[in-house]
């Protein structure tokens, strides 16, 4: 199928994105997911057949009634997203009654099981009007591996920390990174705690399970995942090598505040 070139470049963005997971080892087997609200780029496939009867999201998005999202599917693996994008994803309608979506190319591909949660967050998005078109769910493997640890599950606390290994964390991640405790994987309850975080933050730990961005473009969600994963590698590292790492102090941090008008 032939695309306009602004859907063009979102897919391409979605295959580049794809393979940086992927070679990040964020992206075992099957996870993670990504979704990108294509509604304005794509106009013309509102007409396309269904592939797909109608199938349950299981909540209601009244935003988004007849939107279309690009959604990587359920059981793909990023490294084929990476390379054969519309052979591992697929362009989903919300249907007129916002509680179903269909298929609609490219090929009849069922999105992420995770889909409640993408779509759930696409509505909050849309109807806070920021700009947000792009929600990206992974796992890396520092930042999962400091949610085992309790303590830094308190409000803030992993926030300050990861702040404060390196300043671009503090410059680039200024709301810092939310907590969801552990909640089955795909289920509303996650989609539902995940947007009561998404209130004060764009980045959001699921507790022992990975992290989910959202942010106008795709590359721009990715960063903040990875600038936040360079901070906890600091501070594993720092650990690791047998002393607790200094960090910046708060009037350091407070200054990059000020700095870059955060």
């Amino acid at each position: 199928m032939i695309y306009n070139e602004q859907l063009t470049k979102i897919i391409t963005e979605v295959a580049q994105v794809s393979g940086y997971l992927w070679e990040k080892g964020w992206a075992e087997r099957n996870g993670g997911n990504i979704s990108y609200n294509i509604t304005s780029v794509a106009s013309e496939l509102q007409s396309l057949k269904a592939l797909s009867n109608p199938m349950e999201i299981g909540i209601t998005v009244p935003g988004l009634r007849g939107a279309m999202f690009l959604v990587t599917g359920t059981g793909k693996r990023m490294r084929y997203v990476a390379t054969e994008p519309m052979d591992n994803a697929a362009i989903i309608r919300i249907c007129d009654n916002c509680t179903h979506y269909e298929i609609i190319a490219e090929k009849n591909i069922r999105p992420t099981s995770e889909i409640p949660s993408h779509l759930a967050i696409h509505n909050y998005l849309q109807d806070r009007s920021i700009g947000y078109k792009a929600v990206v769910h992974t796992h890396p493997t520092e930042l999962v591996a400091m949610s085992h640890n309790r303590a830094f599950l308190k409000k803030d606390v992993l926030t300050k920390l990861l702040w404060s290994m390196i300043p671009e964390t503090r410059a680039f991640c200024p709301k810092g990174l939310g907590i969801v405790p552990y909640t089955l994987p795909g289920s509303v309850e996650l989609a539902l705690a995940t947007i009561e975080q998404l209130k004060d933050y764009d980045v959001v730990m699921w507790e022992k399970h990975g992290v989910l961005a959202v942010g106008e473009t795709l590359v721009e969600a990715f960063d903040m995942i990875d600038t936040l994963s360079k901070s906890a590698q600091i501070y594993i590292n720092s650990r690791s090598m047998g002393y607790e790492p200094e960090g910046l102090s708060e009037q350091q941090m407070n200054e990059l505040k000020d700095a870059f008008n955060l």
